[in-house]
């Protein structure tokens, strides 16, 4: 599985902007192969983001996001330097990471 995380944190008049793109199939479990046989379900179940080691939101996903889901939010207590980390876990357990440092634009 492709398990990477592209990443962006740019602060902009005082509010962070963070861009994230997460490498995951998302298989909802009721897609069929060529021969007929359904894919096994796997999709990113839990999102969660840090400040500086400081959560600041958890988002619980399910089959209806879209396979390398994009996802945007904003932080606005952020500084340039700052590190924001994103962590995911699908429903097989598997887990994903990614680490940006905040630069102002």
């Amino acid at each position: 599985m492709a398990d990477t995380m592209k990443m962006r944190a740019q602060l902009k008049g005082g509010v962070t902007e963070v861009k994230v793109l997460i490498g995951h199939p998302m298989e909802t479990g009721r897609r069929k192969n060529n021969l007929g046989e359904f894919i096994a379900a796997n999709f990113v179940q839990l999102v969660n983001a840090s400040l500086n080691g400081k959560q600041v939101f958890e988002a619980q996903w399910g089959t209806g996001i879209s396979k390398n889901p994009y996802l945007t939010f904003h932080l606005n207590h952020a500084k340039a330097g700052d590190v924001v980390v994103v962590t995911w876990t699908d429903n097989h357990g598997k887990t994903g990471r990614g680490e940006i440092v905040v630069t102002a634009a």
